[in-house]
């Protein structure tokens, strides 16, 4: 299930997308998945599958991409 979600923190770096320029993270992005939950910065699971990803946050649950 894909989600639209309200971006606190950024889901590469963990750090608060109002603290600077994520510029690089949204390079890096483009070819790796998500590192952290963009709503509550916990680390999540990840698993890169042969058909794209999917990431898991214990608490709001899994992304796929």
């Amino acid at each position: 299930m894909t989600t639209t979600v309200d971006r606190t923190w950024c889901d590469r770096c963990g750090e608060a997308v109002a603290a600077g320029s994520h510029d690089g993270c949204a390079a890096a992005r483009a070819l790796e998945p998500p590192r952290f939950c963009a709503r509550c910065r916990r680390r999540m699971k990840v698993q890169v599958l042969p058909v794209g990803w999917a990431a898991v946050c214990v608490e709001h649950g899994e992304i796929r991409g």
